[in-house]
């Protein structure tokens, strides 16, 4: 089972999403800080983090780049979230592997979720391959 991170300060967004998750079978984290968040990702390694950009404590976009210049986490692949404003003026400088825009299509949001899992079991693969 596909684990995923939520990092949301939001308990509304976080709960709706945990429940969406779950419902596709998912297995689902919570966080509502960077911080928390990059803790429960060194600790717990999710497959996909949720990552809400703006946050307490440690923003999301600092948050993001922790979990990818750790080699313990850096294969995680990060979704950002945000207002689409926020998204835009911060696209450039983020090493998220996916951007949502806030309010997000849940359809768009599932497949995006689907969409990076791919993703990591082709690089997975690729590096089992090359280790072979």
């Amino acid at each position: 089972m596909s684990c995923v991170l939520i990092v949301d300060d939001d308990p509304a967004i976080r709960g709706m999403l945990v429940e969406l998750l779950s419902d596709e079978g998912y297995e689902t984290l919570v966080a509502g800080d960077g911080h928390t968040a990059v803790e429960i990702a060194t600790n717990q390694t999710p497959d996909v983090i949720l990552m809400d950009l703006m946050l307490p404590v440690m923003d999301g976009a600092s948050a993001t780049r922790i979990i990818k210049t750790n080699p313990t986490t850096a294969s995680i692949r990060v979704i950002a979230m945000s207002a689409g404003a926020n998204l835009r003026l911060l696209a450039d400088n983020l090493p998220a592997d996916g951007v949502v825009g806030k309010p997000f299509d849940l359809d768009a949001l599932l497949a995006d979720v689907a969409i990076q899992l791919r993703h990591l079991a082709v690089s997975e693969a690729l590096q089992s391959s090359k280790h072979e």
